[in-house]
C-alpha cells in the first residue's frame, strides 16, 4: 500500500486500500505500481512536475520508491516508521538496501525476518515477503518487554487507629463581656491546672456607651449595634454543649437610665440573659484573668483595666506567701467613672493637642488622688520587684505601635515588657500624629483613632501616681477571669482528664 505525505510532492494525495488515488477519490495506479521521486522545489510547490513510472508487476520490483524532499523533514508511512532524514540518500527498498532508482534483481525476495531474543523483527520499510514471494504490507508487531523477575509485594505500613480528639472529652465553658465599647465572647475547655484552651471567640466594637456621658441614656443606634453582635454570640453558644457560662454587662448598662430596658430587649431578641456586675466584681475578674502574667519573684503589682466607660485599678501585694488565685492578694481597689469613650467625648478625641492631652491627664489624676487606698503598697514600690500590669486596648495598641506591627498579633503583644522610655516614646509618637495618621496605622484603625489618646491620658495619670520602671502588657481581661473562676469552681483542674476521668 502506498502512503504519500509531506511536502515532497504535490498536494492532494491520499492513501487507498487498493492503490493510489487523487483528491477526488479516483484510482490512478494499481497497488503494485511505482511512483518516481517528484521533481519539485524545496518546499514542494504546485508547479512541480509529476512523473509516473509504470513497471511490469512480474519484473520483480516489489517496493515503490519514496519521493525525496529537499526540506529534510521526515516522512511518516502508514506503519508509523520514519523515512530517511537525508534527502540525498533516497528511499530504502523492500530488502532494506538503499534504492538508486535501478530495478532490483529478479529472484526470490530476501526474507527480512529475524529472530532476536524470541521476538520477530521486520525491515524498517514495512514490507515483507510472504511464502509465495509476493510483496505484502507488514503487520505491526507488538513488542512486549521481557518478564521482569518476581518482586516481593510492598509491605503495607501499619495505619494507626484514629486518635480521639482531646477536646471531645472536656466540658465547655463560655464567658461574654458586654462593655461600653466592645462586645467579646470566649469559649474554652480546661487543659493543665490553671490553664484552658480557647476553641471559639468573637469580638466587635459596638460603642454601646456612645453619648451616654451627655444624655445618661443608651441611644437607639448603639443598642441596635450591640443586639446584632449579641445575636452572633447567641448562635455560637447554641452550636455547642456549654457546661457553664457567665454573661456580664459593665459600666454602660450600670450607668444608663434605660439599662434595664435594654437588657429586656437582649433577653427577647438574641435570647441571652445578661448580668450587670458591680465595680468590685469587675476589678476582681480583671485580676483573675491576668494571674499567669505575674511572675513568682514579684512583690507588688498595680493592675489596671482601662475600659470604655470606667477604669478599674487593683493594688496587689504578693510579698508574702502566694496563693494560686491572684485575686486573693488584692489589698485595695477602685473603679474610676471614666474610660476612653467618656473622656474622649468630654475633651475631644479627633484633634488632640498637647494642651488637651495635659488637661485629660490632670482630670484623671485628680480622681486618683481621691482614692484613699492608693498608698497601700508604697513600701514595695521602690524595689525592682514592683511593676505595672495593664489590660486594655490602650496598652495593647501602644505595644503594637512599639513593635511596628503591620497587622496586630496577639501572640507578640500579650506578655510584652515595656520600659519607661519606650512608653514615653510611644505616647509622644501618637501625639505627633493627626487623626488620619492614626487611622492609617494597622494597630489603631478607624475604630480606635479617636479613643487611643484618651486612653494614653488615663495611662499617664496612673504612671504618675504609681511610678514604675516597667510595664507589662496583657491582651486578656474579664473574659479570662470569668473562665478561670468557672473552671476552678467546677473543679475540672482537680480531675485527671488525660486519663479519661469524667466529672
Amino acid at each position: 500500500m502506498f502512503n504519500l505525505e509531506g511536502g515532497g510532492c504535490d498536494e492532494g494525495w491520499n492513501s487507498a486500500p487498493a492503490g493510489l488515488v487523487n483528491a477526488r477519490g479516483a484510482a490512478i495506479l494499481p497497488a503494485t505500481e511505482n511512483l518516481d521521486a517528484c521533481a519539485a522545489s524545496g518546499n514542494g510547490s504546485r508547479g512541480a512536475r509529476r512523473t509516473l513510472k509504470v513497471e511490469d508487476p512480474e519484473a520483480g520490483a516489489k517496493a515503490p520508491e519514496a519521493g525525496a524532499s529537499r526540506s529534510g523533514r521526515p516522512q511518516r508511512g502508514m506503519n508509523g516508521f520514519t523515512a530517511n532524514r537525508n534527502p540525498l540518500a533516497g528511499a530504502r527498498s523492500g530488502d532494506g538496501q538503499a534504492s538508486d532508482g535501478s530495478p532490483h534483481p529478479t529472484g526470490k525476495a530476501k526474507k527480512r525476518r529475524k529472530r532476536k531474543r524470541g521476538r520477530k523483527v521486520f525491515a524498517r520499510d514495512g514490507v515483507r515477503a510472504d511464502a509465495a514471494g509476493a510483496a505484502a504490507p507488514a503487520e505491526r508487531i507488538e513488542v512486549r518487554p521481557a518478564r521482569a523477575a518476581s518482586v516481593a509485594p510492598p509491605v503495607k505500613e501499619a495505619v494507626p487507629p484514629p486518635r480521639r480528639r482531646f477536646n471531645d472529652d472536656l466540658p465547655v465553658f463560655a464567658a461574654l463581656d458586654l462593655g461600653t465599647n466592645n462586645c467579646r465572647l470566649l469559649v474554652a475547655v480546661p487543659t493543665k491546672p490553671g490553664q484552658f484552651r480557647v476553641i471559639d471567640a468573637f469580638s466587635r466594637i459596638v460603642r454601646l456607651g456612645e453619648g451616654l456621658s451627655s444624655t445618661g441614656r443608651l441611644s437607639r443606634p448603639a443598642m441596635d449595634r450591640a443586639v446584632e453582635a449579641l445575636k452572633i454570640c447567641s448562635d455560637k453558644l447554641a452550636s455547642r454543649s456549654i457546661r457553664r457560662a457567665r454573661l456580664i454587662a459593665t459600666e454602660a448598662c450600670r450607668a444608663a437610665e434605660n439599662g434595664s430596658e435594654f437588657l429586656a430587649r437582649v433577653e427577647t431578641e438574641p435570647g441571652l440573659k445578661l448580668e450587670i456586675i458591680d465595680r468590685r466584681t469587675e476589678a476582681r475578674l480583671a485580676v483573675s484573668g491576668c494571674g499567669s502574667l505575674v511572675e513568682r519573684d514579684t512583690d507588688a503589682v498595680v493592675l489596671f483595666d482601662i475600659g470604655g466607660g470606667s477604669s478599674e485599678i487593683a493594688l496587689i501585694d504578693i510579698s508574702g506567701q502566694r496563693s494560686p488565685r491572684l485575686a486573693n492578694h488584692i489589698v485595695s481597689w477602685t473603679s474610676l467613672p471614666v474610660g476612653v469613650v467618656s473622656l474622649a467625648e468630654r475633651f475631644g478625641g479627633r484633634d488632640v493637642t498637647r494642651q488637651v492631652f495635659d488637661a485629660m491627664v490632670a482630670d484623671v489624676t485628680g480622681m486618683l488622688h481621691a482614692f484613699e487606698g492608693r498608698d497601700r503598697i508604697n513600701h514595695l514600690m521602690k524595689a525592682s520587684r514592683f511593676h505595672l500590669l495593664g489590660t486594655s486596648g490602650t496598652v495593647t495598641t501602644l505595644a503594637g505601635v512599639h513593635l511596628g506591627l503591620e497587622r496586630y498579633d496577639r501572640r507578640r503583644v500579650d506578655g510584652l515588657w515595656m520600659d519607661n522610655a519606650n512608653v514615653d516614646l510611644m505616647i509622644e509618637k501618637l501625639l505627633g500624629w493627626d487623626f488620619q495618621a492614626r487611622v492609617a496605622n494597622a494597630c489603631i484603625g478607624a475604630d480606635r483613632a479617636d479613643l487611643v489618646l484618651a486612653g494614653c491620658a488615663i495611662l499617664e495619670a496612673i504612671r504618675r501616681v504609681w511610678p514604675s520602671e516597667r510595664l507589662r502588657v496583657a491582651d486578656r481581661g474579664l473574659r479570662e477571669g470569668i473562665l478561670s473562676e468557672l473552671m476552678a469552681e467546677d473543679g475540672v483542674w482537680r480531675r485527671n482528664w488525660r486519663n479519661g476521668a469524667r466529672p
